[in-house]
């Protein structure tokens, strides 16, 4: 099911706000997920169908004994459901969440070359106008566009550049 990452994440979304603690649950789930990232036993320990079930509660009670209480049965629970592997999933919608709750999109924005600060500053204020939000935004360079940019916000993407511009003439040209 592809919606389970949403559900778990707004159950837990949910409850850090209702108990004031969003923040605190925010830092705590970025951190695990690093560590995830970051340890390969970790991954292991969540996701091997092959460990003991009692034996991965104690090992994951130790690593998450210093994490918010709300964070640390969150993970048991997505442990006992089998959805520890979507825990990165959880995470970013999670985090898209707290984005929209804060009124704050995040973007990458991808261009051609690198930009200078200010240029930078100057396209995210317009998104910002066009937004009515906070914009805090990647930068990234991809030399493959050829000039113009990308801009991806979550699942919505713009895509002006150079490359873009020529694949769809392409695809216009092939269909007529």
């Amino acid at each position: 099911m592809a919606v389970a990452h949403r559900i778990y994440a707004e159950a837990l979304f949910e409850a850090a706000e209702e108990k004031d603690r969003l923040e605190q649950v925010r830092e705590d789930l970025a951190d695990f997920v690093a560590a995830v990232e970051q340890v390969p036993e970790l991954e292991a320990l969540l996701t091997n169908p092959e460990i003991d079930p009692a034996a991965r509660r104690a090992a994951l009670e130790d690593i998450l004994g210093d994490a918010d209480e709300l964070l640390r049965n969150f993970v048991l629970l997505t442990v006992e459901k089998g959805r520890a592997a979507e825990i990165r999933e959880i995470a970013r919608e999670f985090e898209r969440l707290v984005a929209a709750k804060e009124r704050r999109l995040e973007v990458e924005l991808t261009t051609a070359v690198e930009l200078s600060d200010d240029e930078a500053d100057a396209i995210v204020k317009q998104i910002e106008k066009a937004a009515g939000r906070t914009v805090e935004a990647t930068r990234k360079v991809d030399a493959s566009l050829v000039g113009g940019f990308v801009l991806q916000a979550g699942s919505f993407l713009v895509d002006a550049s150079v490359r873009g511009r020529l694949e769809r003439l392409r695809h216009e040209l092939s269909r007529g």
